[in-house]
């Protein structure tokens, strides 16, 4: 055998090691467990810092925001938001910030602009498209001036060293004529520049195997909505680990997604909200993240 053959058998023996070794190790390195505090809505309007203190409490090191109001979170600025962040050992990499139908109006630049600048002062790398309000949904040519839009929001936010992402729900993969809005959403936006956060349930009850939609777009998933459903026929939301998704192929798929941050979420709670995300990430200590 010659030398050269030989380096390059060892070379790529090496090289598929690091990689198995980087997929197994990935959540040994990346053990920061967020929390959608769209989970906690309620108790977030009624003591935000309070609540804060309880999430944090309860192990969670990372916090995804919703109802961002000009330039203000829970009725906070950026220097008191990020400030209750810092008291409580937390960070926010992304937030919910403005509904797909910015794009579908003009004159949407400006206030995007703000948007992403505040969102900044708070340390978020990611601003978020949570969700396409259902008038907007018909006709399909409306995800085509979406993904129009996301491009340019893209080309806004990396200016500020930012990243847009766009949330997925079940409607995006629902057939209009031979077209869906998630696959326009995939094909026409930047794959460098626009990234997706992919809520594993709503994928799921949509009919979709999370794995096989990373496999499809690797690179493409930079966050996770962590979302379990129920065992019932209603298919309803739950703690994660109590019900029918099985979540362990899905994060050996992790680096493959591209995934960067991951967020407990559920939208509903059969209790208090803090009990349930309190199940969820016992959870995901004791059997995801090891």
């Amino acid at each position: 055998m010659s030398t050269s053959r030989r380096q390059f058998i060892q070379q790529s023996a090496l090289l598929s090691a690091a990689f198995l070794m980087n997929t197994e190790d990935f959540f040994k390195k990346n053990k920061n467990i967020g929390l959608q505090l769209y989970t906690l809505r309620n108790e977030m309007f009624k003591d935000p810092k309070g609540t804060l203190q309880k999430v944090a409490a309860l192990g969670f090191k990372e916090v995804e925001t919703f109802g961002y109001n000009e330039g203000k979170w829970f009725g906070m600025n950026a220097t008191e938001f990020s400030a209750t962040l810092s008291q409580n050992g937390l960070t926010s990499p992304s937030g919910h910030t403005f509904p797909g139908s910015m794009f579908l109006k003009e004159g949407w630049e400006d206030k995007w602009k703000k948007g992403v600048d505040d969102s900044r002062a708070i340390g978020q790398d990611y601003i978020v498209i949570p969700w396409l309000e259902e008038p907007y949904r018909k006709p399909i040519d409306n995800f085509k001036k979406i993904a129009e839009g996301l491009n340019k929001a893209a080309v806004i936010a990396k200016s500020a060293g930012s990243t847009v992402a766009y949330h997925n729900h079940d409607f995006e993969f629902l057939d209009q004529n031979g077209q869906t809005g998630f696959d326009i959403l995939m094909k026409e936006t930047d794959v460098s520049m626009v990234k997706l956060e992919l809520d594993l349930y709503w994928a799921v009850k949509a009919g979709h195997d999370p794995v096989e939609l990373i496999k499809a777009h690797p690179g493409r998933f930079a966050m996770w909505h962590i979302k379990d459903m129920d065992k019932t026929d209603k298919k309803f939301f739950t703690e994660v680990g109590n019900g029918s998704i099985d979540f362990k192929p899905i994060f050996a798929k992790a680096k493959k997604s591209g995934m960067k941050h991951f967020y407990v979420e559920q939208d509903f709670c059969p209790g208090p909200p803090l009990e349930s995300i309190a199940k969820s990430i016992d959870f995901m200590k004791k059997n995801l993240i090891k």
